[in-house]
């Protein structure tokens, strides 16, 4: 498939502006557009433990969740070291890394539609005060702390922090995957009973607390979703297309 219009056809679902909204840096990060993308390349993050991964697999194209440049590419490349070391392997090399990250979270069935999906949720829908957000209803209400337990089930992780202070019957969740916890006010507001996200500072915890509300904090490693996720959109585009899967990211270990 031509690149320029497998990538005009994820941007249509996944726009730019999105991005441009969280001041997020996204889209080519990294080498010169091949004509034709046979082969693609799928990983949360390119760093140096895809990077021999991709020398083997010589994909046309790399697409990773997170940007692997987040800034303005003449900053980032000389105030850190080791990403100029990296990009420099990338370019030599003839690589090519291409990002889509908040947009890909707030498009139509990228991360958040399918972490809902995940959950199984139904009547799902977006509130208007944050449009990276999903909120839906379980199929029938269970108490806090065993949705706590599928949830974890359902996002394939071995463990996640609970603060039980709101209603006890989970029945309406809302969801945004990574670090999100700062939007739980916008989770309360629309009924939600819990609110799923992660990264979230000790201040923000002491406010859901204080506040008196359900939130499951989720490892950051549950946006690897986006790899079965994308490989799915792009199969429904061309299903010649030769897709990668690199889920090499391990959760710490809890002690």
């Amino acid at each position: 498939m031509r690149t320029k219009k497998l990538l005009l056809n994820l941007s249509k679902r996944f726009p730019k502006r999105f991005a441009k909204m969280h001041h997020d840096f996204v889209g080519l990060m990294a080498g010169k557009l091949p004509e034709e993308a046979k082969k693609i390349l799928l990983c949360l993050d390119f760093d140096e433990e895809v990077l021999p991964i991709a020398l083997t697999e010589r994909p046309d194209l790399i697409l990773t969740h997170h940007p692997f440049i987040y800034g303005t590419k003449g900053w980032v490349l000389k105030h850190d070291p080791r990403k100029k070391a990296l990009y420099d392997r990338v370019i030599d090399n003839g690589l090519v890394v291409y990002s889509m990250h908040t947009n890909f979270d707030t498009g139509k069935d990228g991360m958040n539609d399918a972490l809902a999906e995940a959950l199984d949720l139904k009547n799902i829908y977006v509130p208007e005060k944050e449009i990276m957000m999903r909120i839906g209803e379980l199929k029938k209400e269970m108490p806090v702390e065993e949705f706590a337990r599928y949830a974890k089930k359902c996002f394939k992780v071995e463990y996640s922090l609970l603060i039980a202070k709101g209603n006890p019957m989970i029945k309406k969740v809302a969801v945004i995957g990574g670090g999100g916890s700062r939007d739980w006010p916008v989770a309360k507001e629309e009924g939600a009973d819990i609110y799923i996200s992660g990264d979230a500072p000790h201040h923000v915890r002491r406010e859901i607390v204080v506040e008196g509300y359900n939130y499951l904090d989720m490892p950051h490693e549950i946006e690897k979703i986006f790899m079965p996720q994308m490989k799915k959109l792009l199969l429904e585009m061309d299903e010649s297309l030769d897709i990668v899967i690199v889920d090499h990211e391990e959760l710490p270990k809890v002690i």
